[in-house]
């Protein structure tokens, strides 16, 4: 899913858009800690490159993650090299322990491509939890908010270095998934200019196919508005 040269760029792309990875971090800590008191362990999910993860390690005594990309992996161990990194798929993983908190950022969970795959990810989740654990998701849009044919443009700057990036959005398996295009512009002072781009497929799971999945799994289930990209968070105890 993701290229080795959409791995280096990653970070520089969205932290030039605005995305604040410390303080979307704070949030999700302090939604856990108003359930379950300060976590001891936590155990993020698709950790990507580690930009939200560095912070769950700062703040939590033992906190692990978990990513399908080794090359997102590779650039998350050279910035975390005391955080222990799992390459494993969310829908299908055992690390052989429980964790006070899981969490899954930025619409990670979309790539679930149907309920069951959904609600195999959110049982994983769960077997991964202590009694009273907390999971904390961050969904994509439902398919009623979901705006067809949304275009994002972005352009940022690190020194030598300048990234355009171009989106285009439109539904897609007869509305259940948006299919998204990505084009990118990478212009660097010594090299020049170089275009590459990449495809996702990320479902648009009703609200109540997320319940479902979390009450499937032995987690009581709160959708709270707003979280960190305007589409909301789910909260899940377990019982």
């Amino acid at each position: 899913m993701y290229e080795e040269e959409l791995a280096a760029i990653y970070d520089l792309v969205y932290e030039g858009r605005g995305k604040d990875h410390a303080a979307e971090a704070e949030q999700v800590l302090g939604l856990v800690r108003a359930r379950a008191g300060e976590p001891a362990s936590l155990l993020d999910v698709a950790c990507g490159t580690g930009a939200h993860l560095r912070h769950f390690a700062a703040a939590v005594p033992d906190a692990e993650g978990l990513e399908l990309s080794e090359d997102m992996l590779g650039v998350a161990r050279g910035r975390m090299p005391g955080v222990k990194l799992h390459r494993g798929d969310m829908r299908a993983f055992s690390l052989g322990r429980r964790f006070s908190a899981a969490v899954c950022m930025f619409s990670s969970i979309g790539y679930m491509r149907d309920a069951g795959e959904l609600g195999a990810a959110l049982r994983c989740f769960a077997e991964h939890l202590e009694p009273g654990g907390v999971c904390v998701i961050e969904p994509w849009w439902f398919p009623e908010t979901f705006i067809e044919g949304y275009v994002g443009a972005d352009t940022v700057q690190d020194g030598g270095r300048t990234v355009t990036r171009m989106s285009h959005s439109v539904r897609a398996r007869e509305g259940r998934a948006t299919h998204m295009e990505v084009h990118f512009l990478v212009a660097d002072a010594g090299s020049g200019i170089r275009h590459f781009s990449n495809a996702h497929e990320i479902t648009l799971f009703r609200r109540g196919e997320y319940e479902a999945a979390f009450t499937g799994a032995g987690l009581d289930v709160e959708y709270l508005d707003g979280g960190p990209s305007g589409r909301g968070l789910f909260v899940g105890v377990r019982t």
